[in-house]
């Protein structure tokens, strides 16, 4: 029986709702990576979060990552978060994103992508979220 929602952020009131990447192309190749478990981590600007903005992530709280239609796609928890700035990033974390051939790769995919959001500086600060897949609802 497929879950709704609402069904599931009723089972789990803490969850926060989200889409991974920026155009429906994007969201689907990340949940596909997600999926496959190529991909345990990710980024975005410190900046997204707070006010008016989404909930900073906290270590054991589960997640609710979405379709482009806002439909549920999987649920993760996430086990580790922290901040680092543009420049600090390590390929270590960008293999652990999944997406990225290596550091030069993802520099040029971030870069172009918080240029797209009017978010881009090389000294700008991320949040860096590692995660566990816990329910794949597809």
């Amino acid at each position: 029986m497929t879950q709704t929602l609402q069904e599931i952020i009723d089972a789990n009131p803490e969850a926060e709702t989200f889409r991974f990447g920026d155009s429906p192309e994007l969201c689907a190749e990340i949940l596909a990576l997600v999926r496959s478990g190529e991909k345990t981590a990710t980024c975005e600007a410190a900046s997204a979060y707070g006010k008016g903005g989404d909930e900073w992530p906290e270590v054991g709280r589960r997640d609710i990552a979405l379709n482009w239609d806002g439909t549920p796609a999987v649920m993760v928890e996430t086990v580790e978060v922290k901040t680092r700035r543009f420049t600090d990033m390590d390929a270590e974390f960008v293999a652990a994103q999944g997406e990225f051939r290596d550091l030069d790769h993802w520099r040029a995919g971030y870069e172009a992508y918080f240029s797209r959001t009017g978010e881009f500086s090389e000294d700008m600060k991320l949040m860096c979220e590692r995660f566990k897949l816990i329910e794949d609802y597809a």
